[in-house]
């Protein structure tokens, strides 16, 4: 599967008027805590260092200084998924253009999570909240994949990387997860062996009538995984029957309750990391 494109430095206007995190007015090495939940927290995508100017885009500093009401002197961290966290200072604020001038870093670059999701693309609101919920939930990788029951034929990608970059910001993520181009079901689980070589993947099936996933997943050994959720109409016959014939694919149930599939995908990631994966 190819990778996303990069990320782009401006986040559109509506992802920014969402956001309202609180100010924070320290300067220079002030200390912090290892994941400081006050201060107000960017994604860029210059490369940082200490000294390193950062030009911002006319949309993030007029969140800065007009949304924010922050000025020149004002401390804010900014990271852009490759070199860690860092502290910086606002060198020149106007509505329309502002820079950052970076001073020390706060916190090393972590590994990118090797816990995919796969899904069946969903209608905006609820595919907002689907994908700000899995980069929270420690996804590195968002996979919408196109199943024969998909009622959503477009995918928006700008939109989904601008709320990727929103949860990384709200929740202190360091890795921002990559968004990959919609691919065909079909076409994925057929080169999984592949292109995904020792990758688990773990199959929510709304016809496994089984009580539990723990009992499914305690079997598994930690490693590369990936999370495959269906569409509202679940997956085709066919489709289940080909995933269960999979070496590499382990199915499991998520209760006795029907669940939509923004929360199945939730629920899904927050078993898989509790079993198997990085809450062990």
């Amino acid at each position: 599967m190819s990778a996303a494109p990069p990320l782009a430095s401006a986040i559109p206007a509506a992802a920014w008027s969402r956001r309202r995190p609180q100010r924070s007015r320290e300067t220079g090495a002030a200390a912090i805590a290892r994941h400081d939940i006050t201060s107000t927290r960017l994604y860029v995508d210059a490369d940082l260092h200490a000294g390193a100017g950062v030009p911002l885009a006319r949309e993030q500093a007029n969140y800065l200084i007009a949304v924010l009401r922050l000025g020149e002197g004002d401390g804010l961290l900014v990271f852009n998924g490759r070199d860690g966290e860092w502290r910086a200072d606002i060198a020149d604020a106007s509505r329309k253009a502002a820079r950052l001038v970076v001073r020390g870093l706060t916190r090393p670059q972590p590994p990118t999570p090797d816990l995919h999701l796969l899904f069946a693309p969903l209608k905006h609101a609820r595919l907002d909240y689907m994908v700000q919920k899995a980069v929270e939930m420690g996804a590195g990788a968002i996979r919408p994949v196109i199943t024969r029951r998909t009622q959503v034929a477009r995918v928006n990608l700008e939109r989904m990387r601008a709320n990727v970059v929103e949860a990384c910001e709200q929740c202190g993520v360091l890795s921002v997860p990559r968004v990959d181009e919609p691919l065909a079901l079909d076409r994925v689980l057929a080169g999984w062996e592949a292109e995904e070589p020792g990758r688990r993947l773990v199959f929510c099936d709304e016809d496994d009538h089984r009580n539990g996933p723990l009992a499914a997943l305690s079997g598994l050994a930690p490693g590369p995984l990936a999370v495959l959720i269906g569409p509202e109409g679940g997956f085709d016959e066919d489709e289940r029957k080909r995933l269960r014939a999979m070496a590499a694919v382990t199915a499991i149930p998520l209760g006795p309750r029907v669940l939509r599939a923004d929360t199945a995908a939730v629920a899904a990631l927050a078993v898989v990391q509790a079993a198997i994966g990085d809450w062990r």
